[in-house]
Parts: structure tokens; sequence; C-alpha cells
């Protein structure tokens, strides 16, 4: 109706696991990548005899991973416990609407229409890029396990991922450890980038929601 005011409605979207596993995997990534750069090259020297450089980097390498293992296992049961925005089935594009809405936030994305599509949670390119993302985080898991158990030979170690090392070559499996990590900053760049596209055009409180769970959607009154 003409002259209808515009309200926005508060839509609590992001619930606390799904913004603690977000902001854990951004200081573990961090914390993966660092190190494992280090581990690969190293690019610090001991000035001692009793410096133990290696082996804290290896340490926190180990540590993090451990830390990333958890909240990616925390996201995938909440894909299933959490509500609807959280869960397993917006990230596959498996009906026409789906498809249709994929298509149209690519669009955007590409500058080929003006305005954003209406999203309450994911875009559907988003959606689909987690899931993209979300292989990738498994495979590096169980590398990572598969290059640790090399060294400690345990059970642990090898149901987390040593029994890749049977199938794969080691020195194939340290490769594309190393190498996918960075599809993985790629993706943290251009997340940053659509997340501030998104906040700026769409003005739904994007950025904050992953802060507070909140989003702010137009709607007409």
């Amino acid at each position: 109706m003409a002259g209808a005011a515009e309200v926005r409605r508060r839509i609590y979207v992001w619930e606390f696991p799904v913004r603690l596993s977000h902001w854990v995997n951004v200081l573990a990534i961090t914390v993966l990548s660092v190190t494992g750069l280090y581990i690969g090259t190293p690019f610090l020297y001991p000035v001692s005899d009793t410096a133990f450089t290696m082996g804290w980097m290896r340490f926190l390498h180990l540590t993090a991973g451990y830390l990333f293992l958890m909240m990616v296992a925390l996201r995938v049961y909440w894909s299933f416990a959490g509500n609807k925005y959280s869960n397993w089935r917006v990230f596959v594009p498996r009906s026409k609407s789906q498809v249709r809405d994929l298509k149209e936030v690519t669009n955007y994305y590409l500058f080929k229409r003006s305005t954003p599509p209406y999203d309450e949670g994911h875009t559907a390119c988003a959606a689909f890029a987690y899931f993209l993302l979300f292989l990738i985080f498994l495979f590096q898991i169980f590398s990572g396990f598969a290059l640790f158990n090399n060294n400690s030979h345990t059970a642990v170690h090898f149901i987390l991922g040593g029994w890749l090392a049977r199938l794969i070559n080691i020195k194939t499996i340290r490769f594309w450890h190393h190498m996918l990590m960075y599809p993985i900053w790629a993706f943290v760049i251009v997340h940053i980038y659509l997340s501030l596209l998104m906040d700026s055009s769409g003005k739904n409180g994007l950025l904050g929601s992953i802060f507070g769970g909140y989003k702010f959607m137009a709607g007409r009154g």
C-alpha cells in the first residue's frame, strides 16, 4: 500500500553455538596457519641451546587442531539440533527455490542486480560455499591427524585421521594439507568483503549478528 511505513523485524538468527564455533574457528585457523607455516619452513631461529621453538610451534598447532576439531564437531551436531538457519538442509541447494535463490544472489554478487535478495539466514550462495568449506575442513582434520599419527602411532590419532596414510602417500597428504590452507584464507577474504557489502546494502545488521545473534529484516507495516 502506498505510504506504508517500513518496519524492521528483529530476528534471532545465529544461536550461541553457531557464534561460538565461528569465532573459535577464526582463532584456531589463524594459529594453525601461522604455526603450520613455521613447521613447514621455520622462520624463527633459536638463540640458545635451551630454546624449544619448534616444540612450542608443534604444541600450539596440535592444541589448535584439537580445538578446531571440537568446533567442527559442535557445528555438525548443531546442524541437526539448532534452528532452521543452522540446519544442514540450507547448505545444499536441493529444491527449485534454493537453486533460484542461488542464481539471484550470485547475480547480485556479480553486480547484475542492484538490490540484495531477501535472506534471513545464509544466502544460498554463502550456504553452498560453507558446504564446500566444510569439506575442506574435514580433509584438513583427517590429514592433520594423519601427519601427527605418523609420529605418535596412537589409536585415537589413527581414528581421527591416521588411516588416511594407508590410502594416500604421506608426502601427498602433507602437500595438500599445506595447499588447502590457501583456499581457506581466500574464503576468509571474500567472506569479509561480502559481509561488509551485504551489511551496507541490506542494512540488516549482518556484521553485528555474528556477535549478538540478531538480524533486522525489513517488512511493510
